[in-house]
This record gives structure tokens, C-alpha cells and sequence, in this order.
């Protein structure tokens, strides 16, 4: 009973010690912030990167995250392949350049990034594009999370499709038949810091 009554004391004793300030203090701790929303809300397009390559071991965990994306029937419709080698960076730079010397933008269209993820969809799937685009995404959020900068491209997959010159480079990515390259994501450190572009509020709408 004597320590029943002692304990009680001191319960009651560290509860008048704790003022106001000190339970708003607590309470502020305890509110943690979105940082999926804070993520969503930062991240940027990067276009200038710096030299400086990004490990493997966190690709693998930007990989994983991409290949945990919502897919239809989980048919999973993607092959994805990486290429970190700046020498095989740079000779697709060069193809490109050179099968279209009219498009001087052509043979710099990775941006520099030091990291190029190619993404194949599967044809026999008629949602396989927008599989492809969910696994980009989950992939760029992730990415920036873990302070890893990067952009989408369609472009490097006209410059790579659309001519002979370039086929044993495409070929050389390995994407199994019935798979056809449709997105491209540079990743690295970025060398930038753009502001957000305005987004127009009038696009949604609830609808009663």
C-alpha cells in the first residue's frame, strides 16, 4: 500500500510539472510531416548535373521502388535497362548526333546525367505504357527523396528508334521480343536548383 501511495505522489507530481508550453512542445514532436507531399512538392526537372556518378547500391533501391509501382493485373509489363558506362553514354551521344545532324539538341539529349534508365513496354499489353510512366514516376519520387535529381525523356527514344545507325545500340540494351523502348530517365546529383513552373488549378474539378 505504502508504494501504491508513494507512486501515485510522484505520477501526481510529474504531471503538474509538465506546464502548457511543455504539452504543446510534445505535441509538435508527435506531428510529423507528409513527406511523401513534401517530396511530390520539391521535386524539379534536372537538366545540368554534376560529375559525379550515382552508386549502384542506390539505383538498386530507386529500381526497387519503381518496380513497386501500381501495374495492371500485375502483369508487371516493363523490362528496364541501366546504363551507368560513360563510354556507352557517350557513344549513344554520338549516334544519335550523327543520325540526326539537322537536330543539333539531338546528341545532348541526355542532359549529362550520369545515369540513363531505359524502359521497354510490353506490346501484347494495352496498358503497358501507362504501367511504364507509374514505374518512371515512383521511381523520379524516390529518387529525389534519397537527394538524386532526374528527367524524363521521350526524346532519346525517337533519336534511337528511328534509324538504322543507332539499331545495334538499342539492340545492345537487351529488351526481350514483343518489348518496345518508350521512356527514357537520366538520374544524378543536380547541378541546378530551378524553381517550380506554375501549374494551372483550372485542369481538375470535383464534380457533384
Amino acid at each position: 500500500m505504502k508504494i501504491n501511495i508513494l507512486f501515485g505522489a510522484a505520477l501526481m507530481a510529474m504531471l503538474m510539472a509538465c506546464t502548457p508550453q511543455d504539452n504543446k512542445e510534445m505535441a509538435d514532436t508527435k506531428e510529423d510531416k507528409n513527406h511523401v507531399v513534401e517530396t511530390i512538392m520539391a521535386r524539379r526537372s534536372i537538366r545540368k548535373y554534376k560529375a559525379e556518378p550515382v552508386a549502384r547500391e542506390v539505383m538498386t533501391q530507386i529500381l526497387d521502388c519503381g518496380i513497386n509501382a501500381p501495374n495492371g493485373q500485375n502483369k508487371q509489363s516493363w523490362e528496364i535497362r541501366v546504363v551507368d558506362n560513360p563510354e556507352l553514354l557517350a557513344e549513344m551521344s554520338k549516334a544519335m548526333g550523327e543520325a540526326h545532324p539537322q537536330i543539333p539538341m539531338a546528341k545532348d539529349c541526355f542532359r549529362g546525367a550520369p545515369v540513363m534508365v531505359f524502359i521497354a513496354r510490353d506490346l501484347s499489353y494495352d496498358f503497358s505504357a501507362y504501367d511504364c510512366g507509374l514505374l518512371a514516376q515512383n521511381m523520379m519520387l524516390s529518387a529525389w527523396s534519397m537527394g538524386v535529381g532526374s528527367v524524363c525523356l521521350g526524346s532519346p527514344v525517337r533519336f534511337l528508334t528511328d534509324n538504322d545507325l543507332c539499331k545495334p545500340l538499342v539492340d545492345k540494351l537487351g529488351f526481350s521480343e514483343g518489348y518496345e523502348l518508350s521512356l527514357c530517365v537520366g538520374f544524378g546529383y543536380a547541378d541546378e536548383a530551378p524553381d517550380a513552373k506554375p501549374r494551372d488549378k483550372q485542369k481538375y474539378r470535383f464534380v457533384d
